[in-house]
């Protein structure tokens, strides 16, 4: 993962360029919200078959948390959390184990995977966790779940877009994004002909995109 600054930027654009392929939201993966809370923003991924993720920025610094439902280390394979995976996550971010939203209806909490980075920390920490021995070479789902996260190239999104969606992304339209450059109309038309950028306000300004 990068630095916190980094991967900020990088999800809001990731739900930026979803906002302008997907007009409907019920489609998207990605989304973010500049102001989720009382001085937090987050960003998210929802796949739409119970894998998904949530990124709590604050000025403490980032919480990641992910849960991939077909993982040995769900809650509901073990009959409750993994060890480990959440034990150590500091004080600053205590919040965001226990909220509602990352929890299921009896108060589980939805992960296999977290890690997080405090302001000033010179990288990102997990808990001391011992892996189950007799699965995949992805236990908690990690790789799965934060590939885009983990390879930010426009290539990496154009290829998974191009699957996802079964329509041809425009690479440089994506380059142009993933710079954080403000959007104009030819940025939008190239990613999707059938809208304005009229047409993404709400979704720009949720996301705190910058426009020109």
């Amino acid at each position: 993962m990068p630095e916190i600054a980094v991967l900020r930027e990088h999800c809001r654009s990731l739900a930026v360029l979803e906002a302008a392929l997907s007009p409907e939201w019920a489609g998207r993966y990605h989304s973010f919200t500049c102001r989720w809370s009382e001085g937090a923003s987050m960003a998210s991924m929802q796949n739409g078959s119970g894998d998904e993720y949530s990124i709590v920025f604050t000025a403490g610094g980032a919480y990641i948390r992910g849960f991939d439902h077909e993982s040995p280390m769900s809650p509901y394979a073990e009959d409750g959390l993994w060890p480990g995976v959440l034990d150590e996550v500091p004080d600053v971010f205590r919040p965001w184990v226990e909220e509602v939203a990352f929890s299921d209806e009896d108060g589980m909490p939805l992960v296999t995977a977290c890690m997080w980075r405090e302001t000033g920390d010179d990288g990102w920490r997990t808990g001391t966790i011992d892996f189950p021995e007799e699965t995949t070479e992805d236990p908690d789902g990690a790789a799965y779940l934060f590939q885009l996260l983990v390879d930010r190239s426009p290539e990496a999104f154009q290829e998974w877009a191009q699957d996802y969606y079964e329509v041809p992304v425009d690479l440089e339209a994506v380059r142009h994004v993933f710079s954080s450059r403000p959007l104009t109309e030819r940025v939008v038309s190239a990613l999707n002909p059938e809208i304005t950028l009229p047409d993404l306000a709400r979704d720009i300004a949720e996301a705190g995109y910058p426009l020109s």
